[in-house]
């Protein structure tokens, strides 16, 4: 993958880059985000697919990108394909550091030394080429104004952008709810954007870590407790096994 082109976790970025604070919006769920905007970059490069609700590995081959490839690397471990609420929920520490340090090494960001209350040493990122993030802002304003389907590229941005609430960021107030709903609608224009997107917002609302229920017992036949002589099990309690010869202990096992 050539450099030439910016990635769509370093776009998810500058876009939630408030140019003001140099703080970034939303910045716990935009590191979801970024996750997500990974899986969509390695989509977009034809390295992973979607399978169901799920991510599966098509082609191994390192993009060229460092943190791709060690996204791409780890997906590969996994062997089966893993589901995009599990892995967008999985631990990202200092993910939404290392792109905003490669931002820097690249130009685009350069980092502000500060401090909190005059004593907590802070860091704060502006833009050096404001151009670019405009550029990225135009894209969204462009899609949403004109209703005209946009790239698979613009609409998965517009899907991340939602689903990490930057909607708010960047169409404030009430003027900005018609543009809101809007961004929201672009999620329907990119797969692959959608499943990414959704997952982001499941991961919000508890759903990763929410165990899967086991499904109730069916309820024994009318009558099954007086035609075996026995009573019928009860639900959730395994019945025991006879212990006679080698039949029953392979019927246990």
């Amino acid at each position: 993958m050539g450099r030439s082109r910016r990635t769509l976790p370093e776009e998810l970025l500058l876009l939630a880059l408030d140019p003001a604070t140099g703080t970034t919006a939303q910045p716990q769920s935009l590191d979801l985000g970024l996750a997500g905007a990974q899986l969509v970059e390695l989509a977009l490069a034809g390295r992973i697919a979607p399978d169901g609700d799920r991510i599966a590995v098509v082609v191994p081959r390192p993009t060229g990108d460092p943190t791709l490839d060690s996204a791409l690397e780890l997906l590969r471990r996994r062997g089966a394909p893993v589901r995009a609420v599990n892995w967008i929920g999985g631990p990202r520490l200092g993910l939404r550091q290392t792109y905003l340090s490669h931002l820097e090494r690249c130009g685009m960001v350069h980092a502000v030394a500060g401090q909190m209350c005059g004593v907590l040493p802070t860091t704060r990122y502006q833009a050096t080429d404001t151009a670019i993030s405009r550029e990225i802002r135009a894209r969204l304003d462009s899609a949403i104004r004109t209703g005209v389907p946009p790239d698979p590229r613009t609409a998965a941005l517009a899907a991340l952008a939602h689903a990490v609430g930057l909607g708010k960021h960047l169409y404030p107030g009430n003027e900005g709810r018609s543009s809101r709903s809007r961004l929201r609608d672009l999620i329907r224009h990119d797969p692959m954007g959608g499943l990414v997107a959704h997952a982001v917002m499941d991961v919000q609302n508890g759903v990763a870590v929410q165990p899967r229920r086991a499904p109730a017992p069916a309820p024994a036949p009318a009558g099954a407790g007086r035609q075996s002589g026995r009573a019928a099990p009860e639900p959730g309690r395994v019945p025991m096994q006879p212990r006679r010869g080698s039949m029953a202990r392979a019927a246990a096992h």
